[in-house]
């Protein structure tokens, strides 16, 4: 495949991810809900894939693996669940910012619980990504305990998504793709579905342009934009693929303005700046320890 058709791919991956946040932001659905449909349609596509493919998704596992595959999938349905409910509450472009430190917090995870030392360059760039996204919480205080709020779930979604990736640095050597978001993608929707039943929040009775809008949801963002760029990690390296998802809250910010009006402040865009700075120098600083090897997807 040659390189400008590479590039169309991983620009649909990026423009349909960056999406997401304007689509669930019209949909009237509430966000439980909205992350089950995303999460239970996503599951289902995969599965059926790998049922195609003549091997059910649980054979790709060791007994081991499918009890860290499980853990997984429980930071991944945590991870949705925040994110989106963070949109009820903050602007786009703020939540997507705030949910894109993930990478920082794999660093902080990698640190801790598989005792890989951050180089100086790595802990440079957490302290500025920490660092906007102090900057960015002063300016949410100053707008509210609702906003603040928001903040906090959209953290909280980082914090799912840096289980979910350091679960999936273990697990993927050993697992293909396809089997491996299928098993985690119904593990998720199953915390996601638990969470929206006992929340008492509904899951039908919509107008036909919310279900549409959920559809939309789970197809761009999740099947289409998810797998373009797990598709992107089989040609460029992990690092190169995490630089380039950091184009998603620049992309999803233009959107909001355009789509739903929304104004960014001078200390949401002075910290995102920050946030986004920090968090290219702790991936670089990565992959220059891994030599560019490692992939993650």
């Amino acid at each position: 495949m040659g390189d400008r058709l590479r590039l169309v791919v991983i620009g649909a991956g990026l423009v349909s991810i960056s999406l997401a946040s304007v689509l669930i932001k019209l949909c009237p659905a509430p966000p439980f809900t909205i992350s089950s449909y995303r999460l239970f349609i996503a599951a289902v596509i995969y599965l059926l894939f790998a049922c195609l493919r003549g091997r059910p998704v649980w054979e790709a596992f060791t007994p081991s693996g499918r009890r860290w595959a499980l853990l997984s999938g429980l930071f991944l349905g945590i991870h949705f669940l925040s994110w989106i409910s963070s949109l009820r509450y903050t602007s786009v472009a703020v939540s997507v910012i705030l949910v894109q430190t993930f990478p920082v917090f794999v660093v902080i995870g990698s640190w801790l619980f598989l005792q890989e030392q951050p180089s100086r360059r790595t802990a440079v760039g957490m302290i500025l990504a920490l660092a906007g996204g102090v900057v960015i919480t002063l300016e949410a205080g100053r707008s509210g305990e609702i906003r603040l709020a928001g903040n906090l779930l959209a953290l909280t979604g980082a914090l799912g998504a840096a289980g979910y990736y350091l679960i999936g640095r273990k697990l993927r050597s050993a697992v293909d793709t396809v089997p491996y978001v299928g098993f985690v993608y119904s593990v998720a929707a199953a915390v996601a579905l638990t969470a929206t039943l006992g929340s008492g929040a509904p899951m039908a009775g919509f107008a036909l342009r919310t279900w549409l809008l959920l559809i939309a949801i789970a197809l761009l963002p999740q099947v289409i934009g998810h797998t373009s760029l797990n598709w992107a990690l089989k040609h460029y390296s992990a690092t190169t693929v995490s630089i380039l998802t950091l184009a998603e809250p620049l992309g999803a910010t233009i959107l909001a303005f355009l789509i739903l009006h929304e104004k960014v402040g001078s200390l949401t865009l002075f910290g995102g700046l920050i946030i986004l700075a920090g968090v290219a120098l702790t991936l670089l600083a990565e992959h220059g320890r891994s030599g560019g090897r490692g992939k993650v997807a």
